[in-house]
This record gives structure tokens, sequence and C-alpha cells, in this order.
């Protein structure tokens, strides 16, 4: 069986990819339109395993401190923020870009997760969370009454 596909998907994609590079841009810049912090955008990749969902995240350049991980209603949020010295010892600057640096990515999680038992690891620039899958048994479900 042959499987049709959209002619204008590739269209869809690049323009959705351009769309959220026009945005990124406009943030960076406060209303003077000075560069106001540079943003970063979060490579990741979300994997489906028997018993947990695997979220993996590039986030080179951040220390463990930097980084806030929050997950609730199968919505993990990932948070870095680094800011570098202000003082320089030598030397003026002719262009700073590494001032400030932030990225912030919310993610749709495919199943419903065990939250207590969520886990983490960072190493090499490469977050990688751990979020065991929580089974819906007809215990946990609520009747809910009409009227």
């Amino acid at each position: 069986m042959m499987r049709r596909t959209n002619p204008f998907d590739d269209f869809e994609e690049l323009f959705e990819r351009m769309s959220r590079q026009f945005d990124e841009m406009g943030r960076q810049f406060d209303r003077s339109g000075m560069m106001a912090q540079v943003r970063h955008e979060m490579a990741i990749d979300v994997t489906d395993h028997d018993n947990e969902i695997v979220v993996t995240v590039d986030l080179p350049g951040y220390e463990k401190e930097d980084i806030a991980l929050s997950v609730a209603n199968r919505t993990l949020t990932v948070e870095a923020t680094r800011e570098l010295d202000a003082e320089r010892a030598e030397g003026e600057y002719l262009r700073r870009e590494r001032r400030h640096e932030s990225a912030r990515r919310t993610i749709r999680l495919p199943e419903t997760v065990d939250e207590d038992g969520a886990s983490a690891s960072y190493h090499n620039g490469v977050l990688t969370v751990s979020l065991p899958k929580r089974d819906i048994e007809p215990d946990d479900s609520r009747r809910i009454d009409i009227d």
C-alpha cells in the first residue's frame, strides 16, 4: 500500500521554523533595541521505553546548579540560566554576547508519569530525565455524576 503525503508538509515545517526563529529574535532585544539577553533553543529527544519516558536535553555550557526541572500534568519544564562574571581583569570588550544566557522548554509528555519517581542526571552538557510511566487502573478513576 502506498502512503500518501501532503506535498505542503515541508513548507509548513519550514514556516514553523522561521516563525520560531523570528519569535526568538524578538525576545533577544529590549525596548531600546539593545540585546537584552541571549537565549538558546534546547534540542531534545523524547523516547518511549517499556516502563518509562526518557527525555534527553542538550544544555552545553551550563552547570548542574543552573538547571531547574519540574513536572506536572504530563508536562515537563526545563529551565537553565547562567550569568557570567561582569568583571574582566584585562582588556576591553569589543563585542560581548555571553553576559547572560537562559533557556526554557516545556515538553508535553505522551503519557501520564509517576511524578514522584522522576529522576535526572547531567553529564557533559547532556541532561537525561527519566519519568516512570504511571499505570492508570480503574481504582484511580473518579466517577462523575450527571446533573
